[in-house]
């Protein structure tokens, strides 16, 4: 990464800087206690289910034909053209991110393979880089990424972030690469099958690289905690840059009012999601199944951090 990001100077100084009471509750003898309760569960419950599979189904944007892609084990996170101490603030959060959902950040003087980088133009930094070296964005094996028409998007965008996702189909078993990567060897990959299954697979997608470009002019008025949270998320996941997300409680929202209003940073519907996404069982032979399997992780996470508090409190008592 440094010969790719030697000619860019270091940038200047980025300085980022009465409601309606409630309805009278129905008397309980009015209404049959047990066929109630059982209702409201089975409606709330299928509202969730329904509203995770929609998020999910939004936000998620593997490349075609393979499932969702995540980091496998470690992450070395570095920052470019980034003053400190807001450079070591990015490294030390997306770090700690990625530590919550299991993940070993690099030591020191690790080979990066998060890498955000700072600039007050995106869309040309991003036209720089791609034309200076294509093959970082698009390697030339299949499954890598989400096409040309997402690179092109991914450079003309006027987003304050974008983010481009590597991603490395590989055998579950040994890690080994189950694609031939040109320039490296020219045989055939084979992957030695130790289960036999029409609904299973031992080929899981990892990501390999992932680069994150901030244009700080148009991240004015969001301060970094905001800011480091996103990047986070964006980095630690493959998410979709034109994902509507607008009904969902999500530091995906960070850009949709001035200064981030609204938005502290990654939410619990955030955290629930990038646990349920390394949780998740991701050997279906399907992309459609390892997405509901992502989906099912998060309703398990959601449910059992709404029966937390009530288990508390019985605790106490």
């Amino acid at each position: 990464m440094s010969v790719l990001f030697a000619s860019f100077a270091v940038a200047g100084s980025l300085i980022l800087q009465d409601p309606a009471p409630p309805a009278a509750p129905v008397p309980a003898a009015q209404v049959p206690p047990s066929a109630t309760q059982l209702e409201d569960v089975v409606v709330q419950r299928q509202r969730l289910e329904r509203a995770i599979r929609n998020f999910v189904d939004e936000v998620a944007a593997p490349s075609p034909g393979r499932g969702p892609a995540r980091w496998d084990r470690r992450v070395c996170v570095g920052v470019v053209n980034v003053r400190n101490p807001a450079a070591q603030h990015l490294v030390d959060r997306v770090s700690q991110v990625a530590m919550d959902v299991g993940l070993e950040p690099g030591e020191p003087g690790c080979k990066a393979n998060v890498v955000i980088i700072g600039t007050s133009d995106g869309p040309a930094l991003a036209q720089a880089l791609v034309d200076a070296t294509p093959r970082a964005f698009r390697p030339n094996w299949s499954g890598s990424d989400r096409g040309a028409v997402a690179l092109e998007k991914f450079v003309a965008s006027e987003a304050p972030v974008r983010w481009w996702h590597v991603a490395l189909p590989v055998d579950s078993q040994t890690g080994a690469p189950v694609v031939r990567i040109p320039g490296q060897d020219d045989e055939p990959r084979m992957t030695a099958i130790f289960a036999s299954s029409r609904l299973r697979t031992q080929v899981q997608n990892n990501l390999d690289r992932v680069f994150v470009i901030v244009d700080f002019g148009r991240a004015e008025g969001l301060n970094f905690n905001q800011l480091s949270d996103y990047i986070a998320m964006v980095a630690l996941a493959q998410i979709d840059p034109d994902a509507a997300t607008g009904s969902f409680n999500s530091v995906l929202n960070l850009f949709e009012q001035p200064g981030g209003a609204g938005i502290d940073g990654m939410t619990d519907w955030d955290r629930s999601y990038l646990s349920a996404l390394y949780d998740a069982e991701l050997n279906q032979l399907r992309p459609s199944h390892q997405a509901s399997s992502v989906s099912n992780a998060m309703a398990h996470d959601r449910r059992a951090q709404a029966a937390a508090p009530a288990e508390d409190e019985d605790k106490a008592e």
